[in-house]
């Protein structure tokens, strides 16, 4: 981008000198020709510091377009200083150094060429050591910054591979403790039941933050997740979906027989059951399911009528940990809203009255 602006300013050059507008033109046609190469070569197949050699002819070219401006080095020599400051975002301390050469003698040559005067040519003691500083000092900024990135991303790779690790190995323990609870539960006198009935509600409270925790871990892993998507009928979707439902209450499902919805069947499952349990936690019944085309969208509607959503927890409803009370685990309805980008959709809470309604949609695929 700056060759293409040095050229851009050359070519303007030829209005106001016109006398030296071959040479101008000269410099424009430079600066257009390193800049394809310097956008078209592959450098990343290199070294790391292999596009540092695009240095060396952007510098001769500055020292042309000083020669071609009769030796008036004030517009060239701010490119200088910006050119510094690219290598300094780019490159080491010590290719910055390297520069010191064939920058100074791209400034001070075409001046001695030019037969400016020393006072012109002393401009260079200044205005190179502010380059190189400028240089070092955005190159010390750099590097700090890299090193940070690459501490957090490994500190981030070991929180990934933990979660990931206590996610799967919590769960087969806690299946063999809920079989254990349920098993007693079935022999026990009523006081004791109830205590066993706390008992299963937190072991399926950590059941449930753990497979939170694992799609937590899929969606960040790779940034996106990647869905299988294909027509389904919404009907028949639905009812077996809620066959997952242990809570799912007094559910009434209004979905029309012959509606098909263009989905990702697992991760359907997943909106619709953390939806009802959601409504069948928060909310009082009856609960109604609706999915019904709306434009370009399919519209998945999980409706309670309950009390609506608490004011403290509007603003963060669909975020990481936003309990809304003592039985949930506050990942339900953020990983229901990466679900839904995922299919390119989007999910919102819509205020009714009674209650509030939970609505996901769902592009509709594009018929040609």
């Amino acid at each position: 981008m700056l060759l293409i602006l040095a050229g851009f300013l050359a070519v303007l050059g030829t209005a106001s000198d016109p006398v030296h507008a071959g040479r101008l033109l000269l410099v424009a046609a430079c600066d257009a020709v390193l800049a394809v190469v310097a956008l078209a070569l592959p450098w990343d197949r290199g070294g790391p510091y292999t596009s540092a050699w695009l240095g060396l002819p952007a510098f001769a070219v500055l020292g042309l377009s000083t020669w071609s401006f009769g030796g008036v080095a004030s517009g060239t020599g701010p490119f200088l200083v910006l050119l510094y400051a690219w290598a300094g975002l780019h490159f080491p301390r010590w290719i910055l150094m390297a520069y010191a050469v064939p920058a100074t003698l791209a400034y001070v040559v075409p001046l001695i060429v030019t037969h400016q005067p020393p006072l012109v040519l002393g401009s260079a003691f200044t205005l190179m050591p502010i380059a190189v500083v400028v240089a070092l000092l955005i190159e010390a900024q750099a590097r700090h910054l890299r090193e940070d990135r690459e501490r957090l991303a490994r500190v981030e790779q070991w929180r990934s591979a933990m979660m990931s690790t206590l996610a799967h190995d919590v769960r087969s323990p806690l299946s063999t403790v809920r079989m254990v609870l349920e098993e007693l539960k079935g022999q026990a006198p009523p006081q004791i039941a109830r205590m066993l009935d706390a008992a299963l509600r937190q072991t399926a409270r950590i059941t449930r933050l753990a497979e939170g925790l694992l799609d937590i871990q899929r969606i960040d892993s790779s940034g996106e997740l990647k869905l299988d998507r294909q027509p389904h009928n919404a009907r028949v979707l639905v009812h077996e979906m809620l066959t997952y439902v242990r809570d799912g209450g007094d559910v009434t499902v209004e979905v029309d027989e012959d509606l098909s919805i263009y989905v990702d069947k697992q991760r359907f499952e997943q909106i619709v059951v953390n939806l009802v349990t959601n409504a069948a936690r928060y909310g009082r019944p009856p609960i109604v399911i609706r999915v019904f085309p709306e434009g370009q969208f399919d519209r998945l509607e999980v409706r309670d009528h309950g009390d609506g959503i608490p004011e403290a927890l509007r603003s963060r409803l669909f975020t990481q940990f936003a309990v809304g009370g003592p039985d949930g685990v506050g990942l339900g309805l953020w990983i229901v809203r990466q679900l839904a980008a995922a299919h390119g959709g989007r999910a919102v809470a819509e205020a009714c009255d009674p209650g509030v309604a939970m609505v996901v949609t769902f592009p509709r695929p594009v018929v040609i």
